[in-house]
């Protein structure tokens, strides 16, 4: 009886392990859609890369309201997905609440941080990233006004003006930025129409740059921004191809290489719950330049914002984080 019971358990665990070995990495995409050319589908593209490249599958589900989040979350892991990719500050109550009921499911939430053991929180140094296009906003506008639209109103994204008006003044303390916040509710990041009336007025008001922190609500100001003859500043993936010599840069954060690296970790088994910041240094955020704005972005320009990049890395200019205290030394 002891053989058997032994033999069985051998058995047993070579199944668990088998079973493990083949479990499918999960993508939670937030509200706004995948292919908002923004924050989701950067997302997406990092989960396609890793299927390019291994030849693997995972599962995905989409959101489609605020009520779907623990149901979605809970049901991906009913269905054995890990490690398991959540997306956007707006499901972090929600996965304090869900992660502790899977203890053997990894998870990992991407612009908040949760404190759990099988939980990896990966942020971004935004305002990193923002000051450098705020720098190169600074340089290129001739009405020395620029603008910020943001998406929903939340501390995040007051993190993103902070390091752009902060990379703007470092350049002309005297240039004015103009600043919108879309909404107060999730669908400000999904609102292209008010993007674009937003943008109108602030051209309206001298703004010849404007940077769009909005997800797929920046569509509609870039859009605007090509329309009027003005620049605009894309944002999370690089959206310079979108209106080609009108979008003077984009700032990147790279939430494709995040779902990526925890797709690839998760697979290999070497996946470590914990904390990690994405930042310049580890090129986490930055700016693109690439052939749509090559001839915006002059030499001199691109040598000021790589020696401001390399200062931050180095700790010699400190950018002020809104999060750090809720507020912004320079408006």
């Amino acid at each position: 009886m002891t053989v058997f019971k032994t033999v069985l358990g051998a058995g047993a665990a070579l199944a668990m392990s088998a079973v493990a070995a083949l479990a499918e990495p999960g993508l939670i995409i937030d509200l706004g859609g995948k292919f908002d050319k923004s924050f989701n589908e950067a997302a997406y593209n990092g989960a396609q890369r890793w299927v390019k490249e291994t030849g693997g599958s995972y599962i995905e589900t989409e959101l489609q309201s605020e009520a779907q989040r623990e149901q979605n979350m809970r049901k991906m892991a009913e269905r054995g997905a890990n490690p398991i990719v959540v997306l956007g500050f707006a499901n972090a109550s929600t996965l304090e609440r869900v992660a502790p009921d899977y203890p053997d499911t990894n998870f990992a939430i991407i612009d908040m941080v949760v404190d759990q053991p099988n939980v990896l929180s990966i942020v971004f140094a935004e305002h990193e990233g923002s000051y450098l296009v705020g720098m190169l906003a600074g340089m290129k506008t001739q009405t020395k006004t620029v603008g910020f639209i943001g998406g929903m109103d939340i501390p995040l994204i007051r993190k993103f003006a902070c390091g752009y008006v902060q990379g703007v003044k470092a350049v002309d303390p005297s240039i004015r930025v103009i600043q919108n916040m879309t909404g107060t509710t999730p669908a400000a990041w999904n609102d292209p129409v008010k993007g674009a009336e937003l943008a109108r007025a602030q051209i309206a008001q001298g703004a010849d740059v404007i940077y769009a922190a909005a997800g797929g609500t920046g569509v509609g100001v870039l859009q605007a921004a090509a329309d009027a003859g003005i620049y605009s500043i894309g944002v999370d993936s690089n959206q310079n191809y979108m209106h080609p010599g009108s979008v003077l840069t984009s700032m990147v954060k790279r939430v494709d290489n995040a779902v990526y690296n925890v797709f690839k970790a998760g697979t290999e088994g070497t996946f470590k719950p914990g904390f990690l910041l994405m930042n310049l240094a580890n090129d986490g955020v930055g700016y693109a330049l690439d052939e749509y704005n090559a001839a915006l972005i002059t030499d001199e320009m691109k040598a000021a914002v790589e020696d401001a990049k390399a200062k931050i890395i180095a700790g010699e200019i400190k950018v002020h984080d809104y999060m750090s205290d809720d507020s912004c030394p320079v408006e």
